[in-house]
């Protein structure tokens, strides 16, 4: 690639990219709730930060509470790609798989 082509691509990624830092609603496949906080959030995925590891190719439901009330919760199943450790928390960035309406 080009380096045209490269910061093209970088840029058109950042700018779908939004920085959201909301806390958000976890639910795993046991049906165990927790909290995290949506650090980013992008038209396929999402990064979130959470207390304790989740491991690769998890598959958790996820509602992010409406910002106002014209629009309604965003609800998701998400598959987790990449659990990292940073600092005392994880960040866990997910594919979104599903978006409830």
């Amino acid at each position: 690639m080009s380096m045209m082509t490269m910061r093209s691509y970088s840029e058109k990624r950042d700018f779908h990219r939004m920085q959201v830092n909301s806390e958000i609603q976890i639910t795993d496949g046991d049906g165990r709730s927790y909290s995290g906080i949506c650090r980013d959030l992008s038209g396929t995925g999402m990064q979130l930060q959470v207390a304790e590891c989740v491991p690769e190719g998890t598959l958790l439901h996820t509602v992010l509470p409406a910002s106002s009330d014209d629009f309604p919760p965003f609800e998701t199943e998400v598959r987790v790609l990449r659990s990292e450790p940073s600092g005392d928390v994880f960040l866990l960035g997910v594919a979104i798989e599903k978006v409830r309406h």
